[in-house]
């Protein structure tokens, strides 16, 4: 399964109600760069959902639920994409929150993991995530998607790895760079050396989610579209 970490920015109008978690005070949160479970891999995607209408809102809310369906772990990757290590502890919190719950009404689940955008964090950032009793995702093979690397030198990289074979692999992957093509090269080339596809939470022996609930979002957008199309044909 894979581990797929979210970024998003809804409707002004469908905005979530922000929490006030508890900042954590004098609390780190634990960082993840490799998998403890011996002879696992995860692969992991950072998806970018940037929405300004309803249609492509719904899309989005329906792809990270499908995910989930799917048995895929979703996570956070905080609400605008924003350099967590140079904001203040309540917009950290902010950026922390609000895609937690938009993840929460898409699909019923708070996440346990979240991934600092660029990688980036500092105090600040493990403060609030301890607050939230949120774990930090980092990974220990970049296959270059983010900066160019062609479809040939990610395939290069997941070649190597699996010539080297370490004894875990917790790779970073982003879902617009050539992954169609990388993504079944990958798991062919782990599989056959050997390795266990499973997600973070697995590789780390822990549980994906804090709490598991009912989706609230889906409904809801739902409702409003169909209204939309109501008015639309009512010409009001």
């Amino acid at each position: 399964m894979l581990f797929a970490a979210v970024t998003a920015v809804l409707l002004a109008s469908l905005a979530v109600t922000q929490a006030r978690p508890s900042l954590g005070i004098r609390q780190t949160a634990k960082v993840i760069s490799h998998c403890t479970v011996p002879n696992t891999a995860a692969l992991t995607f950072i998806l970018f959902h940037l929405r300004y209408d309803i249609t492509a809102t719904l899309r989005a809310a329906n792809r990270v639920k499908h995910a989930y369906d799917m048995g895929h772990q979703v996570a956070s990757h905080t609400w605008s994409h924003a350099d967590l290590s140079i904001l203040s502890l309540s917009k950290i919190s902010t950026e922390m929150s609000k895609i937690d719950q938009a993840i929460e009404r898409i699909t019923g689940a708070s996440p346990s993991f979240m991934r600092p955008p660029y990688g980036k964090y500092n105090d600040r950032v493990l403060q609030v995530a301890a607050g939230r009793k949120q774990s930090i995702v980092l990974w220990d093979l970049d296959t270059g998607d983010s900066i160019g690397a062609s479809v040939a030198e990610q395939k290069g990289q997941y070649n190597q790895v699996a010539k080297r074979h370490p004894k875990t692999v917790l790779a970073l992957n982003h879902e617009v760079y050539g992954a169609r093509d990388v993504l079944p090269h990958a798991i062919k080339q782990l599989r056959s050396s050997g390795y266990r596809l499973v997600t973070v939470a697995e590789c780390v022996g822990a549980n994906p989610y804090q709490s598991k609930g009912k989706a609230v979002l889906r409904d809801m957008l739902l409702t409003i579209s169909l209204l939309l199309v109501l008015l639309a044909l009512l010409n009001i």
